[in-house]
């Protein structure tokens, strides 16, 4: 499948000021390749720092890399002048984390939930209403609920008008940033299956970012693996899950929870607390936690190889099996 949005050996850095000097700049994300194809679901999975949210706005053009470049259908997001990047902009959109801050109190949802139509001028301002009705319908809610303020819903509710807005502009890609952290299980499941059925009915590329592992197994048809703004690995869903090649994998892997009692789970505990982002660790940045590290890894950086069809593996070992995560 020819890739819709692409990351070409992506790279941020963000610059850190103290008191009285410069600190050392935190690297967030490093050397990352990543595509996307139309209508497919890729989860970006791992611990709190690793550089999910940051690889989702650059995905998005949000903010711009320290290296590489952002392609939109082969086109560099750097290089398009005003126009053609606001045209670019119309095609990604962005479900935030948080339902409750990331709608405007003071406003109605009906005209927040309009407000991509108006910038990208989409809808002349006589059919926006009917436009907002039927995105309403189309997330579960009811077409009166326009003229309702933000507090007069639940959270998965919010959530829900923060996915009607996210499609008011007919989105091909869509960042869904943690969107069911918030919610109630029952409320998850709902806007889980929401998100599931507009990328099969409307073949919408969705990058799911989440550290909820079983959450991401149910929806997304590819996995990647990020720690310490590094990818360690990559492929289908079903393999990285059923059989993890990675240390960091299997680590996280085994402390996912499990709904099945008759399967027993070897957890494997990391040592230590990830090193600081603005300090990494020379080589394999996962080498200060691994139980496999040898010398070679405080000297090379492992490249990404391949280790099955499709999936691919950051680590120098070349013993490596894929060990289930549940035993």
């Amino acid at each position: 499948m020819s890739a819709l949005v692409a990351a070409e050996g992506v790279s941020r850095r963000f610059a850190q000021r103290g008191w009285l000097a410069l600190q050392p700049a935190v690297q967030a994300v490093t050397s990352v390749d990543l595509s996307i194809a139309r209508g497919e679901t890729v989860g970006l999975v791992g611990e709190s720092g690793s550089g999910k949210s940051t690889l989702g706005r650059l995905m998005l053009g949000l903010i711009a890399p320290s290296a590489g470049r952002v392609m939109l259908d082969g086109a560099d997001l750097a290089t398009l002048g005003a126009a053609r990047l606001r045209a670019a902009r119309r095609r990604m959109q962005i479900i935030f984390q948080d339902p409750y801050s990331s709608l405007d109190p003071r406003r109605r949802v009906g005209a927040q939930i309009a407000d991509g139509l108006a910038i990208h001028r989409m809808v002349p301002r006589r059919e926006r209403a009917e436009r907002v009705r039927a995105l309403l319908a189309q997330v579960g809610l009811s077409p009166a609920h326009a003229d309702r303020y933000p507090h007069e819903f639940s959270g998965g509710q919010r959530q829900r008008i923060g996915i009607a807005r996210a499609l008011a502009t007919g989105p091909e890609f869509l960042v869904a940033d943690e969107p069911v952290s918030a919610l109630d299980v029952s409320v998850q499941a709902q806007v889980l299956a929401l998100l599931s059925d507009l990328c099969t009915q409307s073949a919408v590329a969705l990058l799911f970012i989440s550290h909820d592992l079983p959450v991401v197994r149910s929806l997304c048809e590819r996995v990647v693996v990020l720690y310490l703004g590094r990818v360690m690995e990559e492929g289908p869903a079903a393999a990285v899950f059923e059989a993890p090649r990675h240390p960091y994998t299997q680590a996280l892997l085994s402390a996912a929870p499990s709904i099945d009692p008759t399967r027993r789970r070897q957890r494997i505990l990391l040592e230590g607390d990830p090193p600081s982002p603005a300090a990494p660790p020379s080589g394999c940045v996962f080498r200060t936690r691994c139980r496999h590290a040898s010398a070679a890894c405080a000297r090379l950086v492992p490249p990404l190889r391949e280790r099955g069809p499709n999936h691919r593996v950051a680590c120098l070992r070349d013993d490596i099996d894929g060990s289930p995560a549940q035993r």
